[in-house]
């Protein structure tokens, strides 16, 4: 599918801000790109920190729940943490059960169980908290849909807080909308309307930090750096947008993750062979977040809690080896499923339709969720899996901007048995037979256009080679921590010179380009992933002879625009400057190359 470039050009006086914040006016540029237009908010973007996170009291029922455990524990009653199977989940309920240890509360943590029981709170839990004679029932990162896990629970006496930050469940008559929560003793959740938390883009684990700091401040406690740690992995994990206190909470994570006092992480990040990083956003969505997420997939949550709670550095180090080999085992299976779901599509020629829905038989339900991500970036649409789970298919979907999964599946709840989530994920169980009718009704309703579906890459600013230099650069790390909404910057140059290529890495995957401008300017340029492809593409642009020249050094004329982003690569003592390709495109018009 072809990409559409398109170059941001949000207006400022950049060389004036730049002379103020002593800041090159390419970094200004960028901040610009991401809302932070003047002085303040540019100063506020760079340089918040946890004294710039807001005020816990501002969110609703805060204050009433944390009244009510420390009435739990001058009564000297246990807590019944229920949380999710997830990254989210995981470490929303293990910094509730840290904080209320060490408020002196008996705590103990329950998780569903993916495949018998699905996501949310149920029966099982409340029965056997109840049977514990626990004093109270939290959840985290689930709950705000659990109505009738909720009646149960009063049913049975037993007071329970909700702590979530998914989409609120709504009513809706003639456009009318008619928000609604479970009764709960407390529900904790900023996306309620009637919530003025001025931040409503926290994730679980976020929500859970917010009570948490409330209940600390109140009881003349530090938070501990590992909170925050927690809390980064958990926003970063579950890909929330890096604004605002997320922005904050994740930088604040990071700068002591490399450095963690929690044993079980720090064997992780070494089983990982990440000690000698300086850990970062990319290192805790791609490396270590799967680790955990793969333990609530194919294994129970319990190896991830027994890892956070390890003393003993020898015991910790075989739980995260442990974990480390249930994401490959996670990896080969999303691979075998990925492959066969997109065979399914190009038989039936689905990627035909606005919404792709795609039915596996015998794949592990579990992984449902991340073979719809595959398929959402390889179409560009939304998509979503599903597996047969009993008598009912279980599904999971990933969105694409300018289409709010959660509200569109809310057009066509009476085809469904259970679903919840937000705006680009959710999951959800239906009859086996209402699959197609389930397909229709999306596709129907769907208003993306085929603009909205076209891929499309945002340029930051065309930059050429030669105004890169190791000042700029170690700018750009003021950006840091990037991901969602904070995207890492991008830049472009046309008609690039191929002066030289090569194949590296153990399995020669990655691709090596000399690469120059008309200025003169040269650079190494690195192409990570579609190696083959590219060369595909180029030997049928140019010929092969042409690109046998390239390997060879020898002058070709293979021209190339790219986005990129600049590094400094140092080997063996020496910095040499380079460039990571994202994007490229050939040049094969006279057009074009002008």
């Amino acid at each position: 599918m072809t990409e559409k470039w398109f170059v941001e050009n949000k207006k400022a006086d950049f060389i004036s801000l730049g002379n103020k914040l002593g800041l090159d006016p390419v970094t200004i540029r960028l901040l610009v790109n991401r809302g932070a237009s003047s002085e303040e908010e540019i100063r506020d973007y760079l340089f918040s920190d946890k004294n710039d996170l807001h005020d816990p009291a501002l969110m609703k029922d805060v204050e009433k729940a944390a009244d009510f455990i420390a009435h739990i524990r001058n009564e000297g009653k246990s807590v019944v943490i229920a949380s999710d199977y997830d990254v989210d989940g995981i470490f929303s309920g293990e910094l509730l059960y840290e904080a209320l240890c060490m408020l002196g509360i008996d705590a103990n943590v329950k998780t569903p169980d993916r495949v018998s029981e699905g996501y949310g709170l149920n029966a099982r839990i409340i029965n056997e908290a109840v049977q514990e004679g626990a004093g109270l029932l939290i959840t985290c990162d689930n709950g705000i849909s659990s109505f009738d896990a909720a009646l149960l629970a009063k049913e049975n006496d037993l007071p329970l807080i909700i702590t979530d930050h998914h989409e609120i469940p709504f009513d809706e008559e003639d456009g009318e909308r008619t928000y609604r929560v479970p009764e709960a003793l407390a529900v904790i959740n900023p996306k309620q309307p009637s919530c003025g938390y001025p931040f409503k883009g926290l994730c679980g684990c976020g929500v859970a930090f917010k009570l948490v700091s409330y209940i600390f401040e109140k009881e003349g406690l530090t938070i501990p750096d590992v909170f925050y740690e927690y809390a980064a992995i958990a926003t970063i994990a579950d890909v929330m947008d890096l604004t605002g206190e997320n922005r904050i909470i994740v930088k604040e994570g990071l700068k002591t993750i490399s450095r963690t006092k929690n044993k079980g992480l720090s064997s992780l990040i070494s089983c990982c062979g990440i000690e000698d990083k300086a850990i970062s956003a990319y290192h805790i969505g791609f490396i270590l977040g799967p680790c955990f997420n793969a333990a609530g997939r194919l294994s129970t949550v319990d190896i991830a809690y027994d890892l956070l709670r390890e003393k003993d550095q020898k015991k910790a180090v075989g739980y995260a080896e442990a974990l480390r080999a249930l994401n490959e085992k996670r990896k080969l299976m999303t691979e075998e499923g990925a492959a066969q779901a997109m065979s399914i599509i190009e038989e039936r020629a689905l990627d035909k339709n606005k919404i792709i829905l795609v039915r596996l038989h015998g794949c592990h339900e579990s992984i449902v969720g991340i073979i719809a991500g595959r398929l959402k970036e390889k179409y560009n649409k939304p998509s979503l899996v599903f597996t047969d789970a009993g008598d009912c298919l279980k599904g999971s979907g990933r969105s694409i901007d300018g289409y709010h999964m959660y509200e569109a599946l809310c057009e066509c709840r009476d085809l469904l048995e259970r679903f919840g989530g937000h705006a680009l994920a959710a999951g959800l169980s239906i009859a086996p037979d209402s699959f197609e009718p389930l397909s229709a009704c999306l596709n129907k309703n769907c208003t993306l256009s085929d603009d909205d579906m076209q891929p499309k890459v945002t340029i930051d600013m065309p930059m050429p080679l030669g105004y890169i230099n190791e000042k700029l650069i170690d700018e750009l790390s003021l950006l840091e921590p990037v991901g969602k909404s904070n995207p890492r910057p991008v830049f472009a140059e046309k008609n690039l010179s191929v002066l030289g290529a090569v194949l590296i890495g153990k399995n020669k995957n990655i691709l090596k380009l000399r690469v120059g401008n008309k200025a003169g300017a040269e650079m190494d340029a690195l192409l990570f992933r579609d190696a083959e492809n590219f060369i595909n593409e180029a030997t049928a642009a140019y010929g092969a002879r042409e690109w046998e020249k390239a390997l060879s050094r020898r002058k070709n004329l293979i021209d190339l625009s790219v986005c990129y982003y600049p590094s400094v690569n140092e080997y063996m003592g020496v910095k040499t400057l380079q460039i990571t390709i994202s994007h490229y495109r050939f040049n094969t018009s006279s057009e074009n190359r002008s």
